[in-house]
């Protein structure tokens, strides 16, 4: 009789508990999106995402440090999917003009997933009101931004961003804020920001975004800065010194 002691698991064994593990998180993942999406961040419970998934707080834990870590998961999940469709189907498109209309079209599709732009205003919301946290949380944001489709985004549409690290925030902070705005009032009033006004404002801003010249700060693109006019007061002043 084998000694206990030495036998091995097939190899097929720890392959199944690594894809158990993945299917968990997943499910719990799964969860957290709804629950946050219906009752918000602050007000969800660990024990309800669990619940919900078919787990256990245990599991949670297994998976995840705290409600923040699940919330930067999600959006991790988000922009490998964002970059695994958007990345592709850009570089497919030879013409710019196809390429603006093609990031168009994406960006609309996202403002109309309404689960996506609760979760982004939830953890926007949450940032703003824990001023001791929104720093790193709006940092982290960006950071997560920055390492998705973006950089592939400014290459392809030149126009956006330039090379200056803080001009690619702005960029990936601006187009954050169409998907957001422009969703966020689709679902506040779908009568009067129907998805027709909704892809016609995208559309619209989108190409506004675009117009910029890449690197070149706003007073020197085509037009040269207004020197201030002295006030009256100004001169007052100075005639009685």
């Amino acid at each position: 009789m084998p000694d206990s002691k030495n036998v091995v698991d097939p190899p097929e064994f720890p392959i199944l508990r690594q894809k158990r593990a993945l299917l968990t998180r997943q499910e719990l993942l799964r969860s957290a999106r709804a629950i946050f999406a219906s009752s918000g961040f602050e007000h969800a419970r660990i024990e309800d995402i669990a619940s919900k998934a078919g787990k256990t707080r245990g599991a949670f834990y297994d998976n995840f440090k705290s409600k923040e870590d699940v919330f930067y998961a999600i959006f991790e999940e988000n922009i490998d999917r964002d970059t695994a469709h958007l990345g592709p189907l850009l570089l497919s498109l030879p013409a710019e003009s196809q390429r603006i209309e093609a990031f168009a079209e994406f960006l609309i599709e996202l403002s109309k997933d309404r689960e996506r732009i609760l979760l982004d205003l939830e953890f926007k919301l949450y940032a703003i009101r824990h001023p001791r946290k929104l720093k790193r949380l709006a940092d982290l944001y960006t950071r997560m931004c920055l390492s998705s489709s973006i950089p592939e985004i400014m290459q392809l549409l030149p126009q956006l961003g330039g090379n200056r690290a803080t001009s690619q925030q702005s960029d990936s902070l601006a187009i954050g804020s169409l998907i957001d705005g422009l969703g966020l009032n689709h679902f506040f009033d779908p009568d009067v920001m129907d998805v027709g006004e909704l892809a016609r404002y995208m559309k619209l801003c989108l190409r506004k975004m675009l117009e910029k010249t890449p690197d070149t700060p706003p007073h020197e693109q085509g037009s040269k800065p207004v020197p201030r006019k002295r006030s009256p007061v100004n001169k007052e002043i100075k005639k009685k010194g």
